[in-house]
């Protein structure tokens, strides 16, 4: 769910913290933040500015040198490279010393020899919008020099991942109430919507008929005539575009607005739209409804729908009708505010392959005393914004189901939870009424809690004092014991044994792939190992698809769809292992698994070099010794099998009496089938037999996270210069970012036309990198010269330049 800051704003003030702190907040109290997004700028250095001319730049030929008005009284000189404007246009004018999104600050400086006092942005550069190939034009009339956050106010997006036990937090409101918790801030309104001021009467059965009251407990309507629709005003446009949503009208808009304002979702009907009254009921056998998203749904008696005297007009809970939805032409509406029961709406929105907005908070449980207050909110907004009146009663069916209660506190037993002897009672109980809890009674044992209507998921005592230690932080509690070590058992040298053999084979440079362990009827014939691999596949009894009808009897078929995948991908040069289950079966029908080992082997033994721009292809002997290689592994020896339609020249693979695995290389035509371009060897090892064996841990070092920069240096030497002297002084370099050098060409020419006969030139590429942040060009700059400046010192060397 996205949240905007500044509509959050709108209900304390969070002036006094920074997005970190917020976001820090959140996270420890159990909302996950996914994201941060900022919108907008609040610098005061980013103001209007007028292009007054402009003229080709003289050393570049897609810059362009331009004259702007900032306001100062005095002509800007901006050099740009957009395209977009003219003489005379209003964009946005970052000076220097302003703070852009993503931490971009904007300094004056030279491009291409020319000053440039500033940066003409782009909406994307200001985070209003994803094009940024030209220049934000702003309206004509935009004042020069005005602070650009004065026309679009910035913002800050925090997309949050809410629990599914937190419905109440799926709306601006209910965040707000859980930051003042977190951070003892008032409200600057109600805590809720469960009051209404509008007068209310039961449903005549021609208004609003429940005729299913389990799946809709409540339903009211309000009928608001004369409204004129169109386009909504500008903040409220702002406010449903900072979450991502697009207004659409006046109305629509109110009912979103709401919606994400208060959690309760509600509905307009043209009311002229409407045959009769309306019936909450179950769908008739072979009803359709054709939904907002013009799309036509087949319903079922399972789906709960809202219909008037002919037709459903809505998929209560999930989505209206098109045929009576809100349009320009409409006049008097219709507006719904109801409570559906969350299993209803899942059951139907999954069936029919919907989410909406509605129905993602019905599903998790709405707040069903707050239906008339939305009502009254979303009513006042259409009578402000859209005009017209509202009937003077809300018709009611049915009545609101009190989800909530009373909860007993016992004080003792939280105090044992919590562990935090500092912690009085006095504190936790604040911490409870700032969560909205009503305290009914107490004692020195016990107390007893009114839960808010919106805290569907305070049901027990001990739910209590899980909220008091997710406000008080976590970090509060005393640690008292530590973890003893527990002896190692076969389940755990099992594990160390697996890992050895991970790190051994990804020390070799192979690469880990974890496969499905369904494979289809057609791949069996892919499996490696003894006796009919087909005989040997578990056939599921209920496969889900075609590609998922047996159990596989060996990993080696997974393994060759990831290598026809690379293969597909441009890749030629493959190395891939996996360490899983295989699954057989036995002659009387039991299934038996086992822990196996799989690796595939195809294309160059090594990787291209100055010298040998062809290696030789890995062939069978390759595999060979890297299973030779392998822990648990000391003699190997080989035993001919048969082969089989797919794998040719299968061997068993034996440690003296110990079965160890198989190896074999695919046939050709399988090979070609998968578009390899070289042979593809496999072998599949049985993890038993190799735990028989023994071998320490591999060691290996973690991947840097963050990208090398390679520059190129070439420099000619005597012709009988030795190249383990260059390497040498390569190896002996200290700079930290310096990562190692590698020769990828040496040219000689025995004639003396293009270098002298006793001279030889060869050229290295050098690698730099930070272990803790992405290089910038000037850093790489200044290693490198020094690098090559000690290179002619040191060496014979003479550069070219």
């Amino acid at each position: 769910m996205q949240v905007s800051l500044s509509w959050l704003s709108t209900h304390l003030d969070l002036s006094s913290y920074t997005t970190a702190q917020l976001s820090d907040l959140l996270t420890f109290a159990g909302v996950e933040v996914e994201g941060i997004e900022e919108k907008g700028v609040a610098s005061d250095k980013v103001v209007v500015a007028q292009i007054l001319s402009f003229e080709q730049h003289p050393n570049a030929d897609k810059l362009s040198v331009c004259q702007v008005d900032d306001g100062s009284g005095a002509p800007r000189q901006i050099v740009c490279g957009a395209k977009n404007f003219k003489a005379g246009d209003k964009v946005p004018l970052a000076l220097p010393g302003a703070q852009l999104p993503g931490g971009f600050e904007i300094k004056e400086g030279k491009l291409r020899g020319v000053v440039s006092g500033g940066m003409m942005c782009s909406g994307k550069e200001l985070g209003i919008g994803e094009d940024h190939g030209g220049l934000l034009i702003l309206d004509a009339g935009a004042p020069v020099g005005k602070p650009f956050k004065e026309l679009v106010e910035p913002d800050t997006i925090f997309d949050l991942e809410i629990t599914p036990n937190r419905p109440d937090l799926l709306s601006h409101l209910g965040l707000a109430r859980e930051l003042a918790a977190l951070t003892g801030l008032p409200l600057k309104q109600a805590r809720d919507h469960t009051a209404s001021s509008t007068k209310t009467r039961h449903a005549k059965a021609d208004e609003v008929r429940l005729d299913a009251p389990d799946g809709c407990p409540l339903y009211t309507a309000r009928v608001i005539k004369g409204v004129k629709v169109g386009p909504s005003p500008d903040w409220l446009k702002a406010r449903l575009e900072s979450i991502g949503l697009r207004p659409i009208n006046n109305i629509v808009d109110i009912t979103n607005y709401v919606l994400m304002e208060m959690g309760q979702p509600l509905h307009a009907f043209d009311l002229a739209k409407l045959e009769g009254g309306i019936e909450v009921r179950w769908a008739a056998e072979g009803e359709t409804i054709r939904a907002l998203d013009e799309k036509d749904y087949a319903l079922t008696g399972t789906d709960l729908v809202i219909a008037d005297s002919k037709k459903p007009v809505a998929i209560a809970g999930v989505m209206g009708g098109a045929d009576t939805g809100v349009t320009e032409g409409t006049t008097d509406i219709l507006l719904e505010a109801a409570y559906f029961t969350p299993s209803i709406v899942r059951r139907g929105a999954r069936r029919l392959g919907i989410s909406s907005d509605s129905s993602y908070r019905f599903e998790r449980g709405a707040d069903p005393m707050q239906v008339r207050g939305a009502s009254d909110l979303a009513a006042h907004l259409i009578v402000t914004l859209a005009g017209g009146t509202a009937g003077e009663e809300i018709v009611v069916a049915g009545e609101a189901p009190a989800l909530t209660g009373e909860v007993e506190l016992d004080e003792a037993r939280a105090h044992r939870l919590l562990g935090m002897p500092e912690l009085s009672v006095d504190e936790a109980h604040g911490i409870l009424e700032k969560l909205g809890l009503v305290k009914q009674a107490a004692t020195k044992e016990k107390s007893r809690w009114q839960i808010p209507s919106y805290r569907l998921d305070l049901q027990r005592g001990v739910d209590l004092v899980e909220e008091v230690a997710r406000v008080v932080g976590l970090e509060r509690v005393p640690s008292r014991f530590s973890a003893g070590m527990a002896q190692g058992d076969a389940t755990d040298r099992q594990y160390d044994h697996a890992m050895q053999l991970r790190q051994a084979l990804a020390a070799r440079g192979f690469h880990e792939a974890q496969t499905l362990r369904l494979i289809a009827a057609s791949q069996l014939g892919d499996a490696l190992g003894a006796g009919d691999p087909a005989a040997s596949g578990a056939a599921l009894k209920n496969p889900l698809s075609e590609d998922h009808t047996h159990l596989r009897p060996s990993i080696v078929p997974g393994l060759l769809a990831t290598a026809e995948l690379n293969i597909r991908q441009g890749a030629q040069r493959l190395r891939f292992f996996e360490a899983g289950r295989v699954f057989l079966k036995m002659p009387n029908g039991q299934v038996r698994e086992e822990e196996r080992l799989a690796v595939l082997l195809s294309g160059p033994a090594a990787e291209s070099s100055w010298h040998e721009k062809e290696p030789r292809g890995a062939d069978v002997f390759d595999l060979r010794g890297l299973i030779e290689a392998l822990p648990g592994v000391a003699a190997l020896e080989v035993k001919k099998l048969d082969d089989t339609g797919t794998l040719l020249l299968r061997h068993e693979l034996r440690a003296g009496n110990r079965v160890l695995g198989w190896l074999a290389q695919v046939h050709p035509a399988r090979a070609r089938a998968m578009d390899a371009r070289h042979p593809v060897y496999v072998a599949e090892l049985l993890l038993s037999a190799l735990r028989q064996g023994s071998g320490g841990p591999a060691k290996f070092e973690e991947l840097p996270r963050f990208p090398a920069v390679t520059r190129d240096v070439a420099f000619e030497l005597p012709l009988d210069f030795p190249n383990a002297r260059v390497r040498a002084f390569f190896t002996g370099v200290k700079e930290p970012l310096f990562m190692g050098a590698e020769i990828f060409d040496v040219f000689t020419d025995s004639a003396g036309v293009k270098i002298a006969a006793d001279r030889k030139s060869t050229a290295w590429k050098l690698t730099y990198r930070a272990s803790d942040k992405t290089l910038e060009t000037a850093e790489v700059d200044a290693v490198h010269s020094r690098i090559v400046a000690a290179l002619e010192k040191s060496l014979p060397a003479a550069v070219r330049r």
